[in-house]
């Protein structure tokens, strides 16, 4: 038997709060005049049970359908209690699979109507269903069958918006800009039609202009859990104009606006193009990292492992001769944490100054050797990565490799073919980095004092040897060893003052737009 949860995930039916209901009105009056009732028309083609249209005035401009005969019975029945609507104007309707024909004949005359229909606002919550979830991405779950596949509009306009086609909510998008062509749209989204990497071609597509808008927290919303922003944005379909960037003001859960964030349709090459012309695969790999889609949402996914993982995804193969490359990847996106803002915000194609700055370079070094997401381990092969020496730690035995170690202080020979030569002198670090090297190399040390260890164990190695694993073999997040968390409790801390400062190099070469 199908769950109620999933029956609402594929129908769209996260019923918008009633806060943000009265503020989309507001921002509509603001946009539109504060007599727009009165001289616009409104249709909510994804009603639901009508909560939408709560607080709206003139109940004769007013067109509501929904797909469930129950949900128009419900909205029927808030009309015998004094809702503000007209039951004429209440019907089903499957918005993606119906034709117009089948609209009240009030409504097809406001749609057929050239100059009524500049009059017409489509004022929608619809569904955020996708056929592919998080828990698909992860391995966890399964594609929702049929979510947007068993719609018309899917097959109609596949070729026209491309990837963008397997979510409903810009199904509805599409149908409503081409068919109810110079209407108004105004509409609560996630904002991954504006920024996106899988809607370019929508974006092509859909050439509005925007007028105004607000985004609030996801899970401010019935139903929805997410750490995203989910956006009320008002466009004009009558005059086309390219998406490049849109700015919507920030609302908390208290309805304060904090600010303004702007949202980029238009935008340089992903970071994953650029770490793409690095990944030479010559040479034997001494590690491999996932390439995961170039956002904060899927920064969960990064990680640097001795082999290759099973993911559909590039595996970056690191060499001596892009080792600067890869932890300048994986640190841009590791030192910036997930917030509900930020969530889809795209890595990029830095500028070149990158490349002349060493010590943003070094740090990026430092910062990839100790953070928790570096998941080499002695357990699958050789660890190339041990930041130090033997002596340095007062090692156990000799380790297998010294690469790293070797790497740092300038002692590798170039073979005259590397894209980058090795530098052969010792690398300079910053003050923060070098706080993170001295706290890791305590922590190192106090490993190599216990008994019965891996003598080529990497920083992962160690955690798991103090921290342990639960039944279903994940990490635990504590050690029972309170020097040990003592000394990894440092180590992170200092991680962080050296993430600060790699933030603002983001930023400046272009990593991210603010």
């Amino acid at each position: 038997m199908v769950s109620s949860r999933i029956l609402r995930e594929e129908k769209g039916a996260f019923y918008t709060p009633q806060i943000w209901v009265e503020l989309s009105q507001k921002y509509l009056a603001d946009v539109l005049g504060e007599d727009w009732q009165d001289e616009y028309y409104i249709w909510d083609c994804a009603a639901g049970t009508g909560n939408l249209l709560a607080g709206l005035t003139n109940k004769y401009n007013i067109w509501a359908s929904t797909l469930d005969r129950q949900d128009v019975d419900v909205i029927k029945d808030r009309i015998q209690n004094e809702a503000n609507l007209l039951e004429s104007h209440v019907f089903q309707f499957d918005f993606l699979n119906d034709d117009f024909s089948k609209l009240p004949e009030g409504l097809q005359k406001i749609i057929n109507d050239a100059e009524k229909r500049k009059k017409l606002v489509i004022y929608i919550n619809p569904p955020y269903a996708e056929a592919t979830t998080a828990r698909t991405i992860a391995g966890t779950g399964e594609n929702k069958t049929g979510v947007s596949t068993k719609h018309k509009m899917n097959q109609l306009y596949k070729d026209k918006i491309g990837s963008a086609s397997n979510e409903v909510f810009a199904l509805f998008m599409t149908k409503i800009y081409d068919k109810i062509p110079d209407a108004k749209l105004a509409q609560f989204s996630k904002l991954k039609f504006v920024q996106g990497t899988n809607f370019s071609k929508f974006r092509n597509f859909f050439q509005a202009k925007y007028l105004n808008g607000f985004i609030v927290r996801a899970n401010t919303f019935d139903n929805v859990k997410g750490n995203f922003p989910i956006g009320f944005t008002v466009w004009d379909l009558s005059q086309k104009e390219q998406m490049k960037s849109i700015r919507c003001a920030i609302i908390e859960p208290d309805g304060k606006k904090i600010g303004q964030k702007k949202f980029y349709g238009k935008l340089p090459q992903s970071i994953n193009r650029w770490i793409k012309s690095f990944d030479t695969k010559n040479g034997k790999a001494i590690a491999f990292m996932e390439n995961p889609a170039p956002d904060f949402q899927n920064n969960k996914f990064l990680n640097i492992t001795t082999l290759v993982g099973t993911r559909h995804v590039n595996y970056y193969a690191f060499t001596p001769e892009n080792i600067f490359e890869g932890c300048i990847y994986f640190s841009v996106r590791q030192a910036i944490s997930q917030t509900w803002l930020n969530d889809r915000d795209q890595f990029l194609t830095p500028n070149k100054k990158w490349e002349k700055d060493t010590s943003f370079q070094n740090d990026c070094l430092a910062f990839t050797l100790f953070h928790g997401q570096n998941r080499i381990s002695a357990e699958d092969g050789t660890n190339h990565w041990i930041p130090f020496s033997e002596s340095e730690i007062d090692a156990k035995d000799k380790f297998e490799s010294n690469f790293m170690s070797k790497f740092i202080a300038g002692k590798l020979k170039s073979n005259g073919s590397l894209i980058h030569k090795l530098r052969t002198t010792p690398l300079a670090f910053s003050e923060e980095a070098k706080a993170v090297f001295e706290a890791g190399k305590i922590l190192w040390i106090y490993y190599h004092q216990q008994e019965d260890i891996n003598v080529n164990a990497s920083l992962y190695d160690i955690r798991a040897c103090f921290q342990g694993r639960n039944a279903k073999g994940r990490m635990n997040s504590k050690s029972k060893d309170k020097k040990y968390m003592k000394l990894i409790d440092n180590l992170r801390n200092k991680l962080k003052i050296l993430a600060k400062k790699i933030e603002a190099k983001v930023y400046e070469y272009g990593f991210l737009k603010t």
